[in-house]
């Protein structure tokens, strides 16, 4: 067993991967970062073996962050690295999907993550490395409308391991989380009641007395964080939006990839490989 191994456990194949991916872009002269449970993963070394072995969250594909200027150089680099481009039935934007021989799905967004809500990755890619920013993961998964557990996990150990602050620099960015929110009341909204959700049911779920110190932290940042958004100036767009409250839609709704069926039948015998 390697050091990856040890950390990072089942998802060590996936930090592994995603390590190589974003050096060997750096070295190409182009810029990625790792977002959703590997990020996680890597920024929180302290709680990882809590998040990985305890909490049981494991990272099932990779997702990274672009540039759309890079976007030719993304897909060339795949085809050096033997990803696969897949193939969907409606042609994406500002999205490329890829598959490793071994049944790794990756996921490549630029400039934008657009799900429920929208977040600019301008001027922020390189602000960390070889993940996003912490700000940057809370905004990611605070963002999603219907949040699901494994998402609450993510935001336990990010608030668990990391102090609120006015920089990136080993801490949660709380001044670039308020003004972001400040000009946009629905992402406003779904945010603040995802970590209120988090604070109210979901503080108890999971204990463990090695890491209680840390876990103790989780609501009093929460707390903090909530109070910094509110005492932050809001533009007058978000107070006009405020008005209408949820009388209309605030959110986008996330639709499905869906790929074709040469894609599924590959990834079907890719992981049938796997179980022989």
């Amino acid at each position: 067993m390697d050091q990856l191994e040890n950390d990072y456990g089942f998802s060590a194949k996936y930090v592994r991967k995603g390590l190589e991916i974003v050096d060997v872009a750096r070295k190409k002269g182009t810029e990625m970062r790792l977002l959703g449970a590997v990020a996680v993963k890597i920024q929180c070394p302290k709680l990882r073996k809590f998040h990985e072995n305890i909490m049981e969250r494991h990272a099932t594909d990779l997702d990274f962050i672009a540039y759309s200027k890079d976007r030719n150089k993304v897909k060339k680099l795949f085809d050096e690295l033997k990803y696969s481009p897949v193939k969907t039935v409606i042609p994406m934007e500002s999205r490329d999907l890829f598959l490793e021989s071994e049944g790794v799905k990756v996921d490549v967004f630029y400039d934008r993550l657009e799900m429920c809500h929208a977040i600019n990755f301008e001027h922020r890619i390189e602000v960390d490395y070889p993940a996003i920013a912490v700000a940057d993961i809370i905004l990611e998964k605070t963002q999603i409308v219907k949040i699901n557990e494994k998402d609450m996990k993510d935001l336990t150990i990010l608030f668990a391991e990391h102090e609120l602050g006015t920089s990136d620099i080993q801490m949660i960015n709380s001044s670039y989380i308020s003004k972001i929110l400040a000009k946009d009341w629905g992402f406003y909204h779904t945010v603040t009641t995802n970590l209120k959700l988090l604070k109210d049911q979901f503080l108890n779920k999971w204990k463990d007395p090695s890491v209680q110190a840390y876990l103790d932290k989780v609501g009093p940042r929460v707390d903090e964080l909530l109070r910094r958004i509110e005492i932050e100036p809001k533009s007058m767009g978000w107070k006009m939006r405020q008005s209408v409250g949820t009388k209309k839609k605030w959110y986008k709704d996330v639709e499905e990839v869906c790929e074709d069926t040469e894609f599924q039948d590959t990834l079907k015998g890719l992981l049938n490989k796997d179980k022989n």
